[in-house]
């Protein structure tokens, strides 16, 4: 890669930014505004530090499956980061305030792989086939950028703004819960403050995660059995403040739960 000396420069800069929990600046001066590959490069960068440093994969989040959030950054497609155990929260587990990076909570659908794929899935049909169940989740995203100043390449690089998740007890299987239609609830404190619906999810979250399957496939890549993949946010994320309790409930999938230190 033409640019490597400044991909690497990027991951360095989010890495301290990781290991001290204080936010740095915008990473595109060195990566520019439209280079997504030396962006998920910088983001494999830090990927392999985490593993190195102990850290298991166990699946992938998938971002910017808002159509309107896409127009507003000037791409066409989402992006993807990698989640590791480390990331992993136990349902009602009360998350360390130390471990967040200015934090922000969105409900998604979370699909759990049921076989290896080796190969591009054709449709959303074929998928369906490879999916052991659906999951209620609660995403807490976090940016490691200051005053989440981001552009495109900033969040990529920036594992697509990963923080946290915590998954719902209740798996379902596909066909017993309706993935567009199904509406979505997110209260703080017993307050709603977030709402939507599967179809906001690029009109399906089986379409985000299509995109999740192949783009792996297209990188080298594979999905492996087991793994974890969140489709997208539902409604609107929400800025989370020490001691806030969440709470989302999903149409068909149950409710899942996550609260913050005080």
């Amino acid at each position: 890669m033409s640019n490597e000396p400044k991909v690497l420069e990027a991951a360095d800069r989010i890495w301290s930014s990781i290991q001290t929990k204080s936010a740095c600046h915008p990473v595109r001066d060195l990566l520019g505004e439209t280079d997504l590959d030396a962006a998920y490069s910088t983001q494999q960068i830090n990927t392999d530090r985490k593993i190195k440093a102990g850290a298991a994969v166990v699946g992938y989040k998938i971002g910017l499956t808002s159509f309107a959030v896409q127009k507003q950054l000037g791409v066409d497609q989402p992006d993807f980061g990698v989640l590791t155990d480390k990331m992993l929260v136990a349902e009602n587990h009360i998350i360390s305030w130390a471990e967040l990076m200015q934090p922000k909570v969105e409900a998604e659908i979370a699909f759990i792989i049921s076989e290896d794929v080796h190969s591009l899935v054709e449709s959303v049909h074929e998928l369906k086939s490879k999916i052991e169940c659906a999951v209620a989740s609660i995403e807490i995203v976090g940016s490691r950028i200051e005053n989440w100043n981001i552009r495109i390449t900033d969040t990529i690089a920036d594992n697509a703004s990963a923080s946290h998740f915590v998954l719902g007890s209740t798996k379902v299987p596909l066909a017993e819960v309706d993935l567009v239609g199904c509406k979505m609830k997110m209260s703080r404190d017993k307050q709603i403050v977030s709402e939507g619906q599967g179809v906001a999810c690029m009109d399906n979250p089986l379409n985000a995660a299509l995109w999740l399957v192949n783009t792996m496939i297209s990188k080298g890549n594979q999905v492996r059995k087991g793994d974890i993949i969140l489709s997208g946010a539902l409604g609107p994320m929400v800025v989370v403040n020490r001691g806030d309790q969440f709470t989302a409930e999903i149409e068909g999938l149950g409710a899942v739960s996550v609260s913050f230190e005080k």
